[in-house]
């Protein structure tokens, strides 16, 4: 068995050899913008490995395989921690798969999970050892392990990642790139786990220092040390987009089967729409960050009617360089150009508060019902909470209808302590579309209404699109069908409408946030959300420290949400989402409405 498996093992530059590959597409709608090209030109540059700085290999073989020098292809005590720790957990969290075996599998066998396949890479990977010196494999090794954005090997990496050669890489550099090929795309700078991959660079430079490959004072500089990436040299569309689109696609298929079908990805982007959305956010930061020291936005709109993500601004800048200057992404950055901020939790505040009245009209309350807005004390003596509306003055008895469309604090706390309540809220909140509250009740309590509840930007505009349908539920979509290389149809999305919610009650809910002169009183008769030839429904939101600012409006064709603030959740200065974030959304709404009529 030994020598029939053994005949298979190649020549040593078969190693450095990649399969011929097909690049993925991704369209908008038409099929007629390029989006990206997943895996088009290969990125690759062979280097023995004297040129490879010892700090690029010791940190290779801190992540993949520490004890390379030691085993010959197999380390059997890699496997039994490794069983040992995942039976412990009771799930397979761990490996061991040496630098060898992953060379083997990457290099001469398929994807299948079989026996034989096992017992194949297992008699392969001790005869490469046989064959071959343990410099010759790591230097195979290094020159073929993918790093994602198409580029393989450690010097292609350096240059795609750093702009540098790796024999220039720093310790901390170095750390990165042996983090990223544990996952490739997944930890891939640009996207939306950098964050991911920097805590994974640290915990790589720990176990070089515990196995004394650098020297304590060497560890704490270069955990310290600020990573200077360089910005993506591919040609990309709608960034935020198209990663939100990649992510879901390397998920469900794999990254092998994305470059060996040649697949046609056509996505459910609206190109007009989404260069409206650009526009509107980068002039609307332009004053905000004069004027309210709000750094970034984020702009998602959806087709209502079927689930369709229309547009989707992740951030200002996705090219765009973290700010201020000197800041260190993840901790001090007003901005930051990678994050997809509307995919990520905020705080929404008022904008929450429709939920919680669709809750109350649910419970047979209606928009004529009345409370009272005056000083009140919803804790104890000991422990008092008591929330003031956003002008600071009470209005005495008010209906529903006057207490959503003025967005009064008080009446609304009202409406969720004693009429719609607080488990029923967060029930609704979840049926229609929110992901993000899964804490017990008691953790939000009334504060919830107000926006105390962290959620995404998309699942709240999806929310609104539950208001826009008279209570149909279409979960958002963003690929709308995918062809092999054949034009065969591999998979094709049609969203199914699900009710969640009465369509009396979404009605009421939509004449409410519509009504410019119920909520002329607190935003004026020709705020933002005014149309005077259209109805559109809107809801602002701002939380109490002025760390987000919300706005959320739609017709029947199209839901529009938008998000202003700093990733640091840095206080902008104190101005409400109407101010911040009404007129980027006003911008990109009147030019949708005239689009989608």
């Amino acid at each position: 068995m030994f020598v029939y498996y053994a005949k298979d093992l190649p020549r040593p530059e078969k190693f450095t050899e990649r399969p011929f590959t097909e690049s993925t597409k991704i369209y908008d709608k038409t099929g007629e913008v390029l989006l990206y090209e997943m895996y088009g030109e290969e990125k690759r540059e062979i280097i023995p490995i004297d040129r490879v700085p010892e700090n690029v290999i010791k940190a290779v073989l801190a992540a993949e395989d520490i004890n390379f020098y030691k085993h010959a292809g197999v380390d059997f005590k890699g496997v039994t921690r490794a069983i040992l720790t995942n039976l412990r957990l009771l799930s397979p969290t761990q490996g061991a798969s040496t630098i060898s075996q992953q060379l083997i599998r990457s290099s001469l066998l398929t994807r299948e999970k079989t026996i034989g396949r096992k017992i194949r890479e297992l008699i392969l990977t001790i005869e490469l050892e046989r064959q071959y010196s343990k410099e010759e494999i790591l230097e195979f090794y290094l020159n073929q392990v993918p790093f994602g954005s198409n580029t393989y090997g450690v010097q292609a990496a350096s240059l795609t990642y750093f702009k540098k050669p790796v024999s220039e890489a720093s310790l901390e550099e170095a750390a990165v790139l042996a983090a990223i090929i544990k996952a490739p795309s997944f930890l891939s700078p640009y996207g939306e786990h950098k964050e991911e991959l920097l805590q994974r660079k640290d915990s790589i430079l720990d176990r070089m220092k515990t196995a004394q490959f650098i020297l304590e004072e060497e560890w704490q500089k270069a955990k310290n040390t600020e990573i200077a990436f360089a910005k993506p040299s591919q040609l990309i569309q709608a960034p935020h987009f198209v990663m939100y689109v990649k992510e879901y696609l390397e998920n469900k298929y794999g990254e092998q089967f994305l470059q060996e079908k040649g697949l046609k990805v056509y996505t459910s982007l609206d190109w007009d729409l989404q260069k409206a959305a650009e526009q509107a956010v980068k002039e609307g930061i332009i004053a905000n960050r004069s004027y309210y020291r709000a750094f970034n936005a984020s702009l998602v709109a959806i087709d209502p009617k079927t689930g369709e993500i229309m547009a989707m601004v992740g951030s200002v800048d996705y090219f765009g360089e973290s700010l201020p200057k000197g800041c260190s992404p993840g901790k001090n950055c007003f901005f930051e150009p990678h994050p997809n901020v509307s995919i990520r939790v905020r705080q929404p505040g008022s904008s929450f508060k429709p939920i919680v009245y669709a809750a109350a009209f649910e419970k047979g309350y209606n928009d004529e019902t009345v409370v009272v807005d005056e000083f009140t004390n919803f804790g104890t003596l000991s422990n008092p909470y008591t929330p003031q509306n956003y002008d600071g003055f009470f209005r005495g008895p008010v209906t529903l209808r006057q207490a959503l469309a003025q967005s009064l604090n008080i009446p609304s706390v009202k409406v969720l302590a004693n009429l719609a309540g607080l488990e029923y809220s967060i029930q609704m909140a979840q049926r229609l579309g929110i992901t993000s509250l899964t804490e017990p009740s008691t953790f939000y309590g009334l504060p919830l209404v107000l926006g105390g509840g962290s959620v995404k930007l998309l699942d709240m505009v999806s929310v609104y699109g539950v208001f826009s349908t008279d209570g149909l539920r279409l979960p958002p979509m963003a690929v709308i069908k995918i062809l092999d290389s054949d034009d065969n149809t591999i998979e094709e999305n049609i969203n199914t409408p699900k009710r969640v919610l009465d369509s009396k009650i979404t009605r009421l809910i939509t004449s409410i946030l519509s009504d410019n002169n119920a909520r002329a009183p607190v935003f004026g008769w020709r705020s933002p959300m005014y149309f005077e030839n259209y109805q559109v429904a809107a809801k602002t939101g701002t939380t109490q420290d002025y760390k987000d600012g919300w706005i959320i409006g739609y017709t029947p064709s199209i839901v529009a949400g938008v998000w202003v603030g700093n990733n640091d959740n840095t206080p902008m200065l104190k101005e409400p989402g109407i101010i911040v974030a009404g007129p980027i959304w006003r911008a990109f709404i009147e030019k949708a409405i005239i689009k989608t009529l």
